[in-house]
């Protein structure tokens, strides 16, 4: 309520749900968060965000408070660490993740990251792949790449030649396609 507003995350949840279903050709630019911001508020606040209270979301959301880590990831970056697996990361986001990364005490465990702001492509755009693969010194079929949207990261991670799977948590597995852990994916 720091800025006076007061609505129900649910219904800002549902919002920014539609509008990011309906964005085509994000940017992963402050720019572009602070476009979809004021999406998610038409109708809501007489003055847009990007006008007003956006740069303080923009901020809090550059902070470890707001995220958590689910409690099979440390796990599962061990065990792989363990197996003398290399680990990278490629993530459509801007340039607030590498610092959050390292925040957070994951960048550490990380090979390589990324991160599409930086490079200028993003997922499912095979470069990025590739880019990473280069980057790993490791062939796109001897990858496995974890991601949990289906276009973005199965579709585009086999179109560019690695392994993949979804990663749907809730979700029953399906051999092959789809892991509800992270977990699952060290057996898979």
């Amino acid at each position: 309520m720091r800025h006076g507003l007061r609505f129900s995350p649910d219904e800002l949840d549902r919002r920014f749900r539609a509008a990011w279903r309906a964005k085509t050709g994000f940017s992963h630019t402050k720019t572009g968060w602070s476009e979809l911001v004021d999406q998610v508020f038409a109708g809501l606040v007489e003055t847009p965000p990007s006008r007003s209270f956006f740069p303080a979301l923009y901020a809090a959301f550059s902070s470890p408070s707001a995220w958590r880590l689910y409690d099979d990831v440390l796990p599962c970056l061990q065990q792989c660490r363990e197996r003398g697996l290399k680990l990278g990361a490629i993530s459509n986001w801007d340039d607030r993740l590498r610092p959050l990364l390292g925040q957070l005490g994951l960048a550490q465990w990380f090979d390589v990251i990324v991160i599409s702001a930086e490079f200028g492509q993003a997922k499912p755009h095979p470069a990025i792949f590739q880019h990473a693969a280069s980057l790993l010194r490791t062939e796109p079929p001897a990858i496995l790449h974890l991601g949990d949207n289906r276009v973005q990261d199965f579709e585009g991670a086999r179109a560019a030649g690695f392994q993949a799977l979804l990663l749907r948590r809730g979700e029953p597995p399906h051999p092959g396609e789809r892991i509800s852990s992270l977990t699952e994916a060290l057996v898979a």
